[in-house]
């Protein structure tokens, strides 16, 4: 029982277990439409494309959540407008500002000579260094993201299952689709800091993924997706503690691994459940 409980009687394994927590829910909430929508690729480049507010907002001395919220602000923008040219695919313009963003940070973090410890910290996070006031931003982030989605689900809903029943029935579809890109903008600076942008999407798709074969209707998998994400952060610090491994990534592998294996429960499930086949009657 002590092996279970040890690591949990430090302070900031206990801050790190509760960051988890929020970011969980937060991914949660976010991560759902982004898997019922097949938006993984779009979740990959926005939270690359963080890399230049953070890293110029670390040369200036400023804070990187305000770098963050920049360059998400701009993806999301330049995601919304570049949707809307009939002659180039959604997938084209990910990719070009996926890659223009991600150069654009490589060449401000080459300008500095000691920024190396600081891109680490961005890509892989660091779960282990939360702080009192992280948890309060987390917890702020959480009630806005929730707001967002109670608020928006009824149009998230119909743009997900079928865009053009949205506008026909007057849901604003454009709106709507460029709203739960902010949604997913929020999930991912509020989560860059605790995971890294490189692992950000462990939990932002694999605990939704995980939880679809279990769940009843949308709310079902982000409650579902919210406990499984949870389960990977207590796991997770519970593993690196005593296994000496990175915190972040072994949170993040843990949430992977929840959903290879329960895409593997569900597989022996349906096998079980299936109603034998008719056997062809027996001739003499």
């Amino acid at each position: 029982m002590e092996w279970l409980t040890a690591p949990f009687e430090a302070t900031f394994v206990q801050r790190a277990l509760w960051g988890g927590i929020l970011v969980s829910a937060i991914c949660a909430l976010a991560g759902t439409w982004v898997v019922l929508r097949g938006m993984a690729f779009l979740g990959d480049a926005m939270s690359h494309g963080l890399l230049p507010g953070v890293a110029l907002a670390a040369l200036l001395g400023g804070n990187p959540m305000v770098g963050a919220l920049l360059s998400a602000a701009v993806m999301t923008a330049g995601v919304t407008a570049l949707g809307r040219t009939p002659k180039l695919s959604q997938d084209t313009g990910i990719g070009l500002l996926f890659v223009g963003m991600l150069s654009l940070g490589v060449i401000i973090v080459s300008r500095s000579q000691s920024f190396a410890v600081d891109l680490t910290g961005f890509l892989f996070g660091d779960v282990l260094a939360v702080r009192e006031q992280d948890l309060a931003l987390l917890g702020t982030a959480l009630v806005l993201a929730l707001t967002v989605s109670v608020l928006g689900h009824r149009a998230f809903l119909a743009l997900a299952f079928d865009p053009r029943k949205a506008r026909t029935l007057g849901l604003r579809p454009r709106l709507a689709h460029a709203v739960l890109l902010g949604l997913l903008a929020l999930a991912i600076v509020a989560s860059f800091h605790i995971v890294g942008t490189l692992l950000v999407l462990g939990l932002l798709i694999a605990p939704p993924a995980a939880a679809l074969p279990w769940a009843r209707g949308v709310q079902g998998v982000m409650v579902l997706a919210a406990l499984l994400g949870t389960a990977a952060t207590f796991l997770g610090l519970l593993l690196s503690w005593h296994l000496g491994t990175a915190a972040g990534a072994t949170v993040s592998a843990l949430a992977v691994t929840l959903f290879f294996l329960s895409h593997l429960a569900s597989g022996i499930r349906h096998r079980r459940t299936r109603p034998a086949g008719i056997r062809p009657p027996a001739t003499d």
